[in-house]
């Protein structure tokens, strides 16, 4: 069988100092590299042309900055112009190892995942170089980006150290994505538009705290009722297409029935027992719907990879990885 051919993606800007050390690191196993320079003032692409005699390397470069997410696309669309077949994206500042390329493939080799990603909060010990905003930052952000996602089992959803089935890229409106510094996040609301599997790979944290990046702003809600919209409206019918619609409209007329009693309270309009239950049962049946939707979309994960149906290609040589085949 034909070897599965891995290309790593690499956006720069402001990245001259650090981007050599690490294309330095990365293993054999991958068979192109691909530096996109976003019109980087320290000219960064054209310091790796100058400095960097591996092979393996093409350098691209804007013209004007595009946007960290515009350079990944860009990587994305050379990649599978040269028929590489496992997309890996990883930054150049030295806070991911490239040696933990061989584990972040490990699911998409293995058949069980379309798209992998770094999870740094999996065990205690991992994040210990983390700062502790930046671990309170993520958990109160972690809930709103599992709901635009509908990846209730994920973590750390802006990590950038990922991996992406070469034909799930192709099926992805690359040209739609983010172009900024939420492209991840986006990634993995479109990747939930397709139902496409995603899994964590755990991996310790590699932060300086004095180079902490912001977190990205993303449209958390707009690209939450998108995905509930088009999976439990538009693609399909299922039960929680009927408690999310039941749910919506009791609790609707609950709070309608409680708006009129109050604008007409200041009249003297007594409020009977009747009129209390026409308001309380209501809502309260609303949100027991509700609730059953939520039940609903959390079991409904996606389970089976898009690209299950692909010839399975040899493997390269992943010794040392940290992923452990299921059942073994």
């Amino acid at each position: 069988m034909e070897l599965a051919r891995l290309a790593v993606v690499i956006p720069c800007f402001r990245a001259r100092d650090h981007v050599l050390a690490t294309l330095a690191q990365v293993g054999p196993e991958v068979a192109a590299i691909y530096v996109v320079d976003d019109a980087c003032p320290e000219n960064t692409g054209e310091h790796v042309r100058a400095n960097c005699a591996d092979a393996r390397v093409r350098v691209l470069r804007f013209d004007r900055p595009m946007g960290r997410g515009a350079a990944i696309v860009r990587g994305y669309r050379e990649a599978l112009g040269e028929e590489m077949d496992i997309l890996v994206k990883i930054e150049p500042d030295g806070r991911m190892d490239p040696a933990r390329i061989a584990s972040i493939v490990r699911p998409l080799l293995d058949g069980i995942a379309d798209y992998a990603k770094g999870n740094r909060f999996f065990a205690v010990e991992d994040a210990a170089a983390i700062p502790r905003r930046t671990l309170w930052r993520n958990a109160a952000t972690s809930l709103a980006h599992r709901m635009a996602t509908g990846y209730w089992e994920l973590s750390d959803p802006a990590n950038g150290f990922t991996a992406l089935h070469a034909t799930v890229a192709k099926a992805l409106p690359l040209e739609r994505l983010v172009r900024g510094d939420a492209f991840e996040l986006d990634l993995l609301s479109h990747l939930a538009l397709l139902r496409a599997v995603v899994v964590d790979v755990p991996m310790p944290a590699r932060m300086d705290p004095a180079r902490v990046p912001r977190a990205p702003r993303f449209p958390v809600v707009s690209r939450a009722l998108r995905r509930v919209a088009y999976a439990y409206f538009l693609r399909d019918i299922n039960p929680a297409t009927f408690f999310l619609g039941g749910g919506a409209s009791l609790v609707a007329l609950g709070a309608g029935a409680g708006l009129w009693w109050w604008r007409h309270a200041a009249s003297g309009l007594p409020l009977t027992v009747a009129g209390a239950l026409l308001i309380a049962l209501p809502v309260l049946a609303g949100v027991q719907l509700l609730v059953a939707a939520a039940q609903y979309e959390i079991a409904n994960v996606p389970r089976r990879p898009l690209h299950a149906h692909l010839v399975k290609r040899k493997e390269p040589d992943l010794s040392a990885t940290g992923w452990v085949r299921p059942g073994s």
